[in-house]
This record gives C-alpha cells, sequence and structure tokens, in this order.
C-alpha cells in the first residue's frame, strides 16, 4: 500500500479506500491521533482524519457544478474530497486547514491522483490576506460555538459564492441568521453574499 511519497505520512496508520473515484489514504482511527498536549494549547481535536457525511454531501453538489476554471478556496478541507473533485473538474483550488497532517496528507492524495491543487495552514481567527475566490466551500466547520462569528466574518469577504455543508449541528442556526442561505442540496447550503 505505502508508496515512497506516501512516507512522510509513516507517523500515521492509514488505510487506502475509493471514494467517489479517487485512491484515498486516510487515517484508520481518528481518535488515535488525539493529542492532549495538542487540545491543552488550543482544544485542537484530529476533526480533519474523518470523512463526514457534509464533505461526501458538499463533495457530491460540486460534482454536479460546472467550476472548470474558477479560483476555489476550501475553508478546513479536513481530507479534502470536495477540493479534489473540484480541481478534477478544471478548478484552481486553494485548500485550507490548521492540521499539518491533513494539509500533508491532501498533498500526497492530489500527487496520487493526478491532481494539482495547492495548500495552505490557515487559523480561520487569523486569516492574513487571502484574497478572493469565485466558490468557497466549507464541509462541517460549525462543530464548536466559537467559530460561528468567525467564519460568518470570513466567508462572505472571501468569496462570491460560498457553499457550506452542515448536518444539524446546533451552531448551524446562529450562523444562518449571520449569514442567511438557502438549501441546495439536503444539508447544503449557498449563503447570500454581503452587499
Amino acid at each position: 500500500m505505502a508508496r515512497e511519497d506516501d512516507l512522510v505520512l509513516r507517523h500515521l496508520d492509514l488505510v487506502e479506500e475509493d471514494v467517489r473515484g479517487f485512491h484515498l489514504l486516510r487515517p484508520r482511527e481518528a481518535e488515535s491521533l488525539i493529542s492532549e498536549e495538542e487540545f491543552a494549547r488550543d482544544e485542537f481535536l484530529p476533526y480533519w482524519a474523518e470523512l463526514w457525511p457534509s464533505a461526501l454531501a458538499l463533495a457530491d453538489v460540486v460534482a454536479g457544478r460546472d467550476v472548470g476554471g474558477l479560483d476555489v478556496l476550501e475553508l478546513g478541507c479536513g481530507l479534502g474530497l470536495p477540493s479534489l473533485i473540484a480541481a478534477r473538474a478544471g478548478a484552481r483550488v486553494l485548500a485550507t486547514d490548521w492540521a499539518d497532517d491533513a494539509l500533508e496528507l491532501l498533498r500526497v492524495n492530489a500527487a496520487r491522483n493526478g491532481i494539482e491543487l495547492e495548500t495552505r495552514k490557515l487559523d480561520w481567527r487569523e486569516p492574513g490576506a487571502l484574497g478572493t475566490f469565485d466558490l468557497v466551500l466549507a464541509a462541517d466547520v460549525l462543530y464548536e460555538r466559537r467559530y460561528v462569528d468567525v467564519l460568518a466574518e470570513l466567508m462572505p469577504d472571501v468569496g462570491g459564492e460560498v457553499l457550506l455543508a452542515d448536518p444539524g449541528r446546533p451552531f448551524l442556526r446562529a450562523f444562518l441568521e449571520r449569514v442567511p442561505g438557502v438549501e441546495v442540496a439536503p444539508r447544503v447550503y449557498a449563503l447570500t453574499p454581503r452587499r
């Protein structure tokens, strides 16, 4: 299973699976990646290591659209399936996460599948200059209350169109009160851009 280019992630127990036409490596068990030290520092948990239903739903919406030639940003990409689908369809993609392992694994998975995309470490609280994008993607990013206000400010400022997938987490309603949206697929929302 392991190839030479995968060895940068040898500290992870990875499994390979086919997902939406991609041969992806992913951690066997996300719980095994929990670090008490990282949690104590910033409540960091390895959410990135799961292929969440919201990521699959968002990936399906992206696959049904013409994104070729668009500049696409994914916030909190985790395993990056929506980014991979957009890049495969011809979009210029910047996939972001705050977990170094997530970004490295996405680079490896992109290379394994012959896809080019960019990655960048990003803390939503201090995003720096990201620029603007034609399309912003985010799947299951409202898992903590502290991100509602942060993302309500960030998302509309970096994109023309924002697609948010959420499984119905408790903080979705508060977010949609700040940034209205319309459901375009089950639990996938197109957010209304600021004017």
